[in-house]
Protein backbone atom coordinates (compact mmCIF):
# COMPACT_ATOMS: atom_id res chain seq x y z
CA UNK A 1 0.00 0.00 0.00
CA UNK A 2 1.30 3.64 -0.49
CA UNK A 3 2.20 5.85 2.48
CA UNK A 4 -0.80 8.35 2.74
CA UNK A 5 -0.08 11.95 4.29
CA UNK A 6 -2.46 14.68 5.83
CA UNK A 7 -1.35 17.77 3.61
CA UNK A 8 -3.36 20.55 4.71
CA UNK A 9 -6.31 21.23 7.32
CA UNK A 10 -9.39 23.90 7.75
CA UNK A 11 -12.03 24.47 10.78
CA UNK A 12 -14.45 27.61 11.42
CA UNK A 13 -15.39 28.41 14.95
CA UNK A 14 -17.92 26.00 16.48
CA UNK A 15 -21.15 27.92 17.48
CA UNK A 16 -24.71 28.21 17.37
CA UNK A 17 -25.75 30.27 14.03
CA UNK A 18 -27.99 30.48 11.53
CA UNK A 19 -25.38 29.66 8.74
CA UNK A 20 -26.65 26.60 6.75
CA UNK A 21 -24.69 22.89 6.58
CA UNK A 22 -23.21 23.61 3.01
CA UNK A 23 -21.91 27.29 3.88
CA UNK A 24 -19.89 25.79 6.84
CA UNK A 25 -18.54 23.20 4.86
CA UNK A 26 -17.34 25.96 2.14
CA UNK A 27 -15.83 28.35 4.76
CA UNK A 28 -13.82 25.09 6.31
CA UNK A 29 -12.77 24.28 2.85
CA UNK A 30 -11.60 27.80 1.75
CA UNK A 31 -8.03 27.83 3.79
CA UNK A 32 -7.27 24.52 2.97
CA UNK A 33 -6.54 26.04 -0.93
CA UNK A 34 -5.81 29.55 0.15
CA UNK A 35 -3.02 28.48 2.68
CA UNK A 36 -1.65 25.11 0.34
CA UNK A 37 1.13 25.47 -2.08
CA UNK A 38 0.28 24.38 -5.30
CA UNK A 39 -3.01 22.84 -4.03
CA UNK A 40 -5.59 23.25 -6.56
CA UNK A 41 -9.42 22.31 -7.21
CA UNK A 42 -8.54 19.73 -10.44
CA UNK A 43 -6.11 18.00 -8.00
CA UNK A 44 -8.85 16.52 -5.99
CA UNK A 45 -10.10 12.89 -6.98
CA UNK A 46 -12.15 12.44 -3.99
CA UNK A 47 -14.44 14.08 -1.76
CA UNK A 48 -16.20 12.91 1.33
CA UNK A 49 -18.51 14.59 3.56
CA UNK A 50 -18.99 13.58 7.03
CA UNK A 51 -22.71 14.44 8.63
CA UNK A 52 -25.78 13.29 10.37
CA UNK A 53 -27.89 16.01 8.38
CA UNK A 54 -29.42 13.23 5.61
CA UNK A 55 -28.73 15.95 3.07
CA UNK A 56 -29.43 14.34 0.02
CA UNK A 57 -26.09 14.23 -2.76
CA UNK A 58 -24.14 16.31 -0.58
CA UNK A 59 -20.68 15.22 -1.40
CA UNK A 60 -21.63 16.57 -4.87
CA UNK A 61 -22.94 19.41 -4.10
CA UNK A 62 -19.90 20.69 -2.12
CA UNK A 63 -17.74 19.66 -5.08
CA UNK A 64 -19.64 21.78 -7.61
CA UNK A 65 -19.23 24.76 -5.02
CA UNK A 66 -15.89 24.34 -4.28
CA UNK A 67 -15.10 24.21 -8.39
CA UNK A 68 -14.38 20.33 -7.97
CA UNK A 69 -14.68 17.54 -10.21
CA UNK A 70 -14.04 14.35 -8.45
CA UNK A 71 -13.76 10.85 -9.24
CA UNK A 72 -15.52 9.60 -6.29
CA UNK A 73 -17.50 11.62 -3.88
CA UNK A 74 -20.00 10.28 -1.27
CA UNK A 75 -21.24 11.19 2.32
CA UNK A 76 -20.13 9.00 5.57
CA UNK A 77 -22.84 8.76 8.56
CA UNK A 78 -21.89 6.73 11.41
CA UNK A 79 -22.90 8.97 14.62
CA UNK A 80 -20.27 10.46 16.69
CA UNK A 81 -17.39 8.92 14.69
CA UNK A 82 -18.76 9.56 11.35
CA UNK A 83 -15.81 12.27 10.44
CA UNK A 84 -13.02 9.75 11.35
CA UNK A 85 -15.29 6.81 9.13
CA UNK A 86 -14.95 9.08 6.46
CA UNK A 87 -10.66 9.86 6.65
CA UNK A 88 -10.52 6.06 6.91
CA UNK A 89 -12.17 5.67 3.30
CA UNK A 90 -10.44 8.29 2.11
CA UNK A 91 -7.44 6.64 3.32
CA UNK A 92 -8.67 3.61 1.76
CA UNK A 93 -8.72 5.47 -1.60
CA UNK A 94 -5.44 6.60 -1.42
CA UNK A 95 -3.45 3.72 -0.28
CA UNK A 96 -4.97 1.61 -2.98
CA UNK A 97 -3.90 4.14 -5.46
CA UNK A 98 -7.62 4.66 -6.86
CA UNK A 99 -6.74 8.10 -6.15
CA UNK A 100 -4.31 10.30 -5.25
CA UNK A 101 -5.74 13.38 -3.56
CA UNK A 102 -8.72 13.26 -1.01
CA UNK A 103 -10.53 16.20 0.75
CA UNK A 104 -12.74 15.15 3.90
CA UNK A 105 -15.20 17.64 5.31
CA UNK A 106 -17.48 17.25 8.37
CA UNK A 107 -19.99 19.73 9.59
CA UNK A 108 -23.12 19.29 11.88
CA UNK A 109 -26.04 21.79 13.19
CA UNK A 110 -26.68 21.88 16.54
CA UNK A 111 -30.27 19.94 16.20
CA UNK A 112 -28.69 17.22 13.73
CA UNK A 113 -30.70 14.21 13.72
CA UNK A 114 -27.85 12.16 15.24
CA UNK A 115 -28.78 13.11 19.05
CA UNK A 116 -31.06 10.04 19.17
CA UNK A 117 -30.71 6.59 18.06
CA UNK A 118 -34.21 5.83 16.63
CA UNK A 119 -32.87 1.88 16.77
CA UNK A 120 -32.79 2.09 20.57
CA UNK A 121 -36.20 3.83 20.43
CA UNK A 122 -37.85 1.14 18.82
CA UNK A 123 -36.81 -1.20 21.59
CA UNK A 124 -37.94 0.20 24.04
CA UNK A 125 -34.31 1.18 25.44
CA UNK A 126 -32.54 4.49 26.91
CA UNK A 127 -32.62 6.75 23.60
CA UNK A 128 -30.68 9.55 25.26
CA UNK A 129 -26.91 9.44 25.43
CA UNK A 130 -27.07 10.67 28.96
CA UNK A 131 -28.65 7.22 30.01
CA UNK A 132 -25.40 5.65 28.92
CA UNK A 133 -23.22 8.54 30.36
CA UNK A 134 -25.08 7.82 33.79
CA UNK A 135 -24.90 3.96 33.87
CA UNK A 136 -21.06 4.02 32.85
CA UNK A 137 -20.33 6.71 35.62
CA UNK A 138 -22.22 4.42 38.12
CA UNK A 139 -20.50 1.39 37.01
CA UNK A 140 -16.83 3.17 37.90
CA UNK A 141 -17.66 4.53 40.78
CA UNK A 142 -18.98 1.37 42.27
CA UNK A 143 -15.99 -0.79 41.33
CA UNK A 144 -12.96 1.43 41.31
CA UNK A 145 -14.29 4.41 43.84
CA UNK A 146 -14.43 7.23 41.47
CA UNK A 147 -16.13 10.42 42.78
CA UNK A 148 -18.40 13.07 41.34
CA UNK A 149 -15.27 15.71 42.15
CA UNK A 150 -12.42 13.38 40.03
CA UNK A 151 -14.97 14.19 37.12
CA UNK A 152 -15.28 17.40 37.75
CA UNK A 153 -11.51 17.93 37.13
CA UNK A 154 -12.18 16.49 33.40
CA UNK A 155 -14.39 19.45 32.48
CA UNK A 156 -12.34 22.36 34.33
CA UNK A 157 -9.11 20.49 32.62
CA UNK A 158 -10.88 20.71 29.22
CA UNK A 159 -12.46 24.44 29.56
CA UNK A 160 -9.24 25.64 30.38
CA UNK A 161 -7.70 24.23 27.62
CA UNK A 162 -10.39 25.72 25.43
CA UNK A 163 -9.72 28.99 26.09
CA UNK A 164 -6.58 29.07 23.97
CA UNK A 165 -8.68 27.40 21.42
CA UNK A 166 -9.82 29.87 18.66
CA UNK A 167 -12.59 27.75 17.28
CA UNK A 168 -13.76 26.39 20.63
CA UNK A 169 -17.68 26.84 21.40
CA UNK A 170 -16.80 27.44 24.83
CA UNK A 171 -15.12 31.00 26.11
CA UNK A 172 -15.02 30.98 29.91
CA UNK A 173 -13.42 28.37 32.05
CA UNK A 174 -14.80 27.03 34.71
CA UNK A 175 -14.08 26.01 38.63
CA UNK A 176 -14.51 22.51 40.61
CA UNK A 177 -16.98 24.51 41.96
CA UNK A 178 -19.06 25.41 38.88
CA UNK A 179 -18.72 22.21 37.71
CA UNK A 180 -19.89 20.81 41.08
CA UNK A 181 -22.98 22.95 41.20
CA UNK A 182 -24.01 22.49 37.91
CA UNK A 183 -27.69 21.01 37.29
CA UNK A 184 -27.86 17.48 37.84
CA UNK A 185 -29.40 15.61 34.68
CA UNK A 186 -29.35 12.40 36.95
CA UNK A 187 -28.10 11.23 39.63
CA UNK A 188 -24.63 10.60 38.32
CA UNK A 189 -24.28 13.11 35.68
CA UNK A 190 -24.21 17.25 35.89
CA UNK A 191 -24.41 19.73 32.49
CA UNK A 192 -21.15 20.59 32.63
CA UNK A 193 -19.92 16.93 32.70
CA UNK A 194 -21.69 16.78 29.08
CA UNK A 195 -20.06 17.80 25.68
CA UNK A 196 -22.55 20.17 23.64
CA UNK A 197 -24.13 19.95 20.25
CA UNK A 198 -23.02 22.81 18.19
CA UNK A 199 -22.69 23.70 14.57
CA UNK A 200 -18.76 23.27 13.33
CA UNK A 201 -17.15 22.30 10.14
CA UNK A 202 -13.41 20.92 9.77
CA UNK A 203 -12.10 19.73 6.48
CA UNK A 204 -8.92 18.05 5.80
CA UNK A 205 -6.76 16.39 2.97
CA UNK A 206 -5.18 13.61 1.92
CA UNK A 207 -2.65 13.00 -0.16
CA UNK A 208 -0.34 9.79 -1.33
CA UNK A 209 3.51 10.39 -0.59
CA UNK A 210 4.20 11.58 -4.19
CA UNK A 211 1.52 14.51 -3.94
CA UNK A 212 2.41 14.76 -0.62
CA UNK A 213 5.75 16.30 -1.28
CA UNK A 214 4.33 18.93 -4.08
CA UNK A 215 1.68 20.42 -1.38
CA UNK A 216 4.28 20.81 2.05
CA UNK A 217 7.13 20.32 3.56
CA UNK A 218 5.45 19.14 6.59
CA UNK A 219 3.53 16.07 5.45
CA UNK A 220 2.15 14.22 8.94
CA UNK A 221 1.79 10.42 8.42
CA UNK A 222 -1.15 7.97 8.65
CA UNK A 223 0.97 5.18 10.13
CA UNK A 224 -1.85 3.67 12.20
CA UNK A 225 -5.63 2.80 12.31
CA UNK A 226 -7.73 0.59 14.31
CA UNK A 227 -11.25 0.19 13.75
CA UNK A 228 -14.13 -1.94 16.08
CA UNK A 229 -17.94 -2.36 15.68
CA UNK A 230 -19.52 -4.35 18.24
CA UNK A 231 -22.94 -3.37 18.25
CA UNK A 232 -25.39 -0.62 18.06
CA UNK A 233 -26.87 -0.50 21.61
CA UNK A 234 -24.87 0.54 24.37
CA UNK A 235 -26.58 -2.26 26.66
CA UNK A 236 -24.39 -5.15 24.31
CA UNK A 237 -21.21 -3.82 26.15
CA UNK A 238 -20.37 -6.62 28.46
CA UNK A 239 -18.65 -4.57 31.35
CA UNK A 240 -19.80 -1.03 31.48
CA UNK A 241 -16.48 0.19 33.26
CA UNK A 242 -14.59 -0.14 30.13
CA UNK A 243 -15.10 0.36 26.42
CA UNK A 244 -14.65 -2.92 24.82
CA UNK A 245 -14.55 -0.97 20.94
CA UNK A 246 -12.25 1.27 22.33
CA UNK A 247 -9.49 -1.26 23.21
CA UNK A 248 -10.06 -3.19 20.37
CA UNK A 249 -9.21 -0.72 17.95
CA UNK A 250 -6.45 1.12 19.87
CA UNK A 251 -4.59 -2.37 19.70
CA UNK A 252 -5.19 -2.38 16.10
CA UNK A 253 -3.77 0.71 15.72
CA UNK A 254 -0.27 0.43 17.67
CA UNK A 255 -0.06 -2.61 15.59
CA UNK A 256 -0.15 -1.58 12.35
CA UNK A 257 2.06 1.59 13.72
CA UNK A 258 4.52 -0.28 15.64
CA UNK A 259 4.20 1.94 18.43
CA UNK A 260 2.52 1.97 21.94
CA UNK A 261 1.00 4.68 24.57
CA UNK A 262 4.92 5.56 25.74
CA UNK A 263 5.48 6.75 22.09
CA UNK A 264 1.85 9.36 22.11
CA UNK A 265 3.43 12.84 22.60
CA UNK A 266 0.02 13.94 22.22
CA UNK A 267 -3.87 12.72 22.13
CA UNK A 268 -7.57 13.80 21.14
CA UNK A 269 -9.81 11.80 23.34
CA UNK A 270 -13.38 11.34 22.68
CA UNK A 271 -14.52 13.22 26.05
CA UNK A 272 -18.60 13.26 25.02
CA UNK A 273 -18.80 13.03 29.21
CA UNK A 274 -16.37 13.44 31.55
CA UNK A 275 -16.31 9.56 32.75
CA UNK A 276 -15.98 8.78 28.75
CA UNK A 277 -11.93 10.41 29.11
CA UNK A 278 -11.05 8.59 32.29
CA UNK A 279 -12.31 4.93 30.75
CA UNK A 280 -10.70 5.97 27.80
CA UNK A 281 -7.57 6.37 29.24
CA UNK A 282 -7.43 3.39 31.22
CA UNK A 283 -8.29 1.34 27.69
CA UNK A 284 -5.87 2.87 25.73
CA UNK A 285 -3.52 2.49 28.19
CA UNK A 286 -2.17 5.82 29.40
CA UNK A 287 -2.74 4.36 33.15
CA UNK A 288 -4.20 0.82 35.07
CA UNK A 289 -7.48 0.43 35.30
CA UNK A 290 -9.11 2.50 38.04
CA UNK A 291 -6.30 5.05 38.25
CA UNK A 292 -8.10 7.14 35.07
CA UNK A 293 -8.87 9.64 37.51
CA UNK A 294 -5.83 10.01 39.28
CA UNK A 295 -4.50 10.74 35.53
CA UNK A 296 -6.93 13.45 34.78
CA UNK A 297 -5.58 14.69 38.18
CA UNK A 298 -1.74 14.88 37.62
CA UNK A 299 -2.50 16.58 34.26
CA UNK A 300 -4.76 19.45 36.15
CA UNK A 301 -1.96 19.47 38.83
CA UNK A 302 1.16 19.79 36.70
CA UNK A 303 -0.78 22.00 33.59
CA UNK A 304 -0.25 19.41 31.10
CA UNK A 305 -1.90 19.35 28.12
CA UNK A 306 -1.33 16.44 26.20
CA UNK A 307 -4.68 15.33 26.34
CA UNK A 308 -7.45 17.02 24.93
CA UNK A 309 -5.51 20.68 24.21
CA UNK A 310 -7.99 22.31 22.27
CA UNK A 311 -10.58 21.00 24.97
CA UNK A 312 -12.07 17.98 23.85
CA UNK A 313 -15.69 17.73 23.32
CA UNK A 314 -16.69 19.29 26.50
CA UNK A 315 -15.04 22.56 26.10
CA UNK A 316 -14.42 22.96 22.02
CA UNK A 317 -18.44 21.47 21.05
CA UNK A 318 -19.79 18.85 19.58
CA UNK A 319 -20.91 19.22 15.84
CA UNK A 320 -21.00 15.30 15.22
CA UNK A 321 -20.09 15.31 11.93
CA UNK A 322 -17.45 17.44 12.33
CA UNK A 323 -15.78 16.25 15.70
CA UNK A 324 -13.42 13.56 14.53
CA UNK A 325 -12.12 15.85 11.75
CA UNK A 326 -11.80 18.54 13.93
CA UNK A 327 -9.66 16.03 16.28
CA UNK A 328 -7.37 15.04 13.21
CA UNK A 329 -7.29 19.19 12.66
CA UNK A 330 -6.25 19.29 16.25
CA UNK A 331 -3.24 16.67 16.15
CA UNK A 332 -2.44 17.54 12.64
CA UNK A 333 -1.95 21.27 14.04
CA UNK A 334 0.46 19.78 16.98
CA UNK A 335 2.50 17.71 15.04
CA UNK A 336 3.39 21.02 12.41
CA UNK A 337 4.18 23.04 15.89
CA UNK A 338 0.84 25.34 14.06
CA UNK A 339 -1.51 24.82 17.34
CA UNK A 340 0.27 28.38 19.07
CA UNK A 341 -1.17 28.48 22.64
CA UNK A 342 -2.09 24.74 22.46
CA UNK A 343 1.26 23.65 21.33
CA UNK A 344 3.07 20.59 23.25
CA UNK A 345 6.21 20.92 23.22
CA UNK A 346 8.49 18.56 20.63
CA UNK A 347 5.00 16.29 19.51
CA UNK A 348 6.32 13.96 17.35
CA UNK A 349 3.24 11.18 17.59
CA UNK A 350 -0.47 11.98 18.01
CA UNK A 351 -3.03 9.82 18.37
CA UNK A 352 -6.90 10.32 17.99
CA UNK A 353 -9.85 8.22 19.53
CA UNK A 354 -13.38 8.96 18.39
CA UNK A 355 -16.31 6.70 18.90
CA UNK A 356 -20.08 6.44 18.52
CA UNK A 357 -23.28 5.93 21.08
CA UNK A 358 -21.68 4.59 24.74
CA UNK A 359 -18.62 3.25 22.55
CA UNK A 360 -20.71 0.49 20.15
CA UNK A 361 -17.86 1.71 17.62
CA UNK A 362 -14.65 3.03 17.73
CA UNK A 363 -12.19 4.61 15.50
CA UNK A 364 -8.34 4.89 16.30
CA UNK A 365 -5.85 6.89 14.30
CA UNK A 366 -1.85 6.91 14.94
CA UNK A 367 -0.42 10.11 13.26
CA UNK A 368 3.57 11.08 13.08
CA UNK A 369 5.75 13.90 11.84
Amino acid sequence: MKKVAITAAGIIKFSKTEKPLDSMMLSAIRPVFENTKNLEQSDVDVVLTSTNANRNYLANIISELSGMKPKISHSVESLCNSGTNALVSAYAYVSSGLADVALVVGADKADNPGLVLNWDMARGEYVHPIFWASMFTSAHMRKYGTRLEDLAYVSVQNHKNALDNPYAYFEKSFSLEDVMASKNLTDDVRLLDCSIPCDGAAAVVICSEEKAKKFTDTPIWISGIGQKTISASFTKNNDLTSMESTKSAVADAYNMSNKTVDDVDVVELHDAFSVCEIIELEDMGFCQKGKGSRFVRDLYDTGNKMVNPRGGLIGAGHPLGATGVSQVVEIYQQLTGKAEKRQVSNAKTGLVHNMSAGSTSSTVLVLES
